[in-house]
């Protein structure tokens, strides 16, 4: 649609964002955000249409809810122009920007921010994209000093407030650390004295849940066996004699401890997250997933933190771990401990939905299967795949396969580089790619001034004129949509490599000392993050992909 800017009424989309939960649960950000947002519509004579905000969502993504209705705003059409404080509202990323921009310009709609310093000329585009690139690196250089700070003041003996204080203490921000909470010490003490006694979980868990004792957790009304196992396992509650801790933190930390008392240990990075969200299809449209990576760090790398010792002698600690080191996980169903396949590792080789977990037979004799549920609830129509599979015999077959790789590190890592390696080269270099598609980009938008130019002279009419600019669009969209798909690509590449160490060392770390320390949750977790997809067929031989390593190989069953 032509463009209202100047032709007719101003109308204007309000938009809003931040990016942590602490500022969405507060409002402030928003609300000076939107404050400023209105201020200035007032000022110029926008017709305020909408105003749409992203409480709690990371401009990494452009899967957003509130940018999904911005879009489709656009999209119906009546819009001038989508306002936003900064530029850093609408996308971190330069190249997002640019994919936002011209998707607006087709329906002639501007994206414009309060600090923009540029203009719609080629020289005003090029100085909001300095701006953007040197916003970016700023960013990248202010996550890079948290990270530092944190680990730094982990080295110092205090307690980061990200971390989870564990239950029994209560974090005080003044001095950054954990003071003792007698009365949830109290049920801590309980807990170890009542296991190391030979009292089961299970009947913990009971006692505790009758007399209402209160969760860790506002959200859980009961205690779980999977908890109490954590909480027995934790080192905070285990006390280290002075000489023992001085040996696991720094100098100037020892120095600072009671030579005569103990002392718990908190560890700090024992993991790195990557957080992200995808967007679904869901009943009533399109709905948000918050995702969380966990990548396990080696134990040399953890940085120890004292805390006040829980009062619980040692031997009752360990009596308690010697317990509970060989419990399983509980079953969900009651019918299985643990389904090592679930979650879509194991899947239909003909429609590849994920295959169900399903049991026959009485208490007393179970049988346990996998089996593509497509034809039981799609009737005839759906998949004719109705094998049953038994589930022990795929789990030990996958888990011969993977177990042996887990014991070769180096043919891990090599396969995990070749695998990087053939995603930044195989079909192209990415890197070189996106310039190539960006410089498209920055082409397209040459010719358009120049044919414009060219019709403000009269060297080209104006049916002409729309005829040129109608290829331009298509370009335009074409190279936008590589440009999307590459950065993706990219990001997705860049955090493959930067886990790829941390990850080998994990799992390649404990197979080395005994495959049999892999629990069948283990090796779950280790199927999932070395990519490991089984296809089981009705009538052929299955397929085993691990992705890590881009292995296909045929498996007996």
């Amino acid at each position: 649609m032509p463009s209202l800017n100047g032709h007719g009424p101003k109308r204007a989309i309000l938009y809003a964002r931040v990016s942590t939960d602490e500022q969405a649960r507060s409002g402030y950000s928003l609300a000076q955000q939107m404050e400023a947002l209105r201020d200035y519509a007032s000022r110029e004579g926008y017709e305020v249409l909408e105003e749409v905000s992203d409480p709690g969502q990371s401009g990494a993504s452009l899967e957003r809810p509130g940018m999904d209705r911005v879009r489709d705003l656009v999209q119906a059409g009546e819009v001038s122009v989508v306002l936003a404080q900064d530029r850093d509202r609408f996308a971190r990323e330069p190249a997002y920007l640019y994919i936002l921009k011209k998707e607006f310009e087709e329906h002639g709609c501007a994206l414009r921010a309060l600090n923009s310093r540029g203009d719609d000329t080629p020289e005003g585009e090029l100085t909001d994209g300095i701006l953007d690139q040197l916003g970016r690196y700023e960013r990248a250089k202010v996550a890079e000093r948290s990270r530092r700070g944190k680990h730094r003041a982990a080295s110092e003996g205090k307690v980061i407030t990200a971390q989870s204080v564990p239950y029994g203490y209560r974090y005080i921000s003044k001095g950054k650390a954990v003071v003792p909470d007698e009365a949830e010490l109290r049920t801590v003490r309980r807990i170890f004295e009542s296991v190391a006694a030979g009292t089961s979980l299970y009947k913990v868990k009971q006692s505790l849940d009758e007399e209402g004792v209160p969760t860790p957790s506002r959200k859980a009304k009961f205690w779980s066996q999977t908890y109490l196992k954590k909480l027995i396992m934790q080192d905070a509650y285990r006390p280290h004699a002075h000489e023992e801790l001085a040996a696991l933190v720094s100098t100037d930390v020892a120095a600072g401890l009671d030579p005569n008392h103990s002392y718990g240990v908190l560890w700090y990075g024992r993991q790195r997250h990557h957080l992200g969200q995808r967007a679904e299809n869901g009943p009533n449209g399109r709905i948000y997933r918050k995702t969380k990576k966990s990548i396990s760090v080696d134990r040399e790398r953890w940085i120890a933190v004292p805390v006040p010792d829980a009062g619980i002698p040692r031997e009752v600690v360990d009596a308690a771990r010697e317990r509970v080191k060989n419990n399983k996980r509980p079953a969900k169903t009651g019918k299985r401990a643990f389904w090592e396949l679930s979650g879509g590792v194991a899947r239909c080789g003909h429609c590849g939905r994920a295959l169900t977990c399903v049991w026959t037979g009485t208490k007393e004799k179970p049988r346990f299967y996998y089996r593509c549920n497509t034809r039981f609830m799609h009737g005839p129509e759906g998949c004719g795949h109705l094998k049953n599979h038994r589930a022990e015999m795929i789990e030990d077959a996958v888990w011969r396969e993977v177990s042996s790789l887990l014991k070769e590190p180096e043919r891990l890592r090599t396969g995990v580089e070749r695998y990087i390696e053939q995603e930044r080269h195989g079909s192209g270099d990415v890197e070189h790619e996106m310039r190539l598609w960006a410089k498209q980009l920055a082409d397209v938008e040459a010719k358009r001034y120049r044919y414009q130019d060219m019709a403000a002279e009269g060297l080209i009419d104006f049916d002409e004129l729309r005829s040129k600019l109608g290829a331009l669009r298509a370009d335009r969209r074409t190279a936008a949509r590589e440009l999307e798909v590459l950065s993706a690509r990219a990001e997705r590449l860049a955090s493959l490599k930067l886990e790829m160490d941390t990850l080998i060392g994990a799992y390649a770390d404990k197979a080395s000392r005994g495959l049999d320390l892999y629990t069948p949750d283990d090796k779950h977790a280790a199927y999932r993050a070395l990519g490991v997809t089984y296809l089981a067929y009705q009538d052929k031989p299955p397929a085993l992909t691990i992705e890590a390593i881009r292995s296909n190989t045929e498996t007996p069953c």
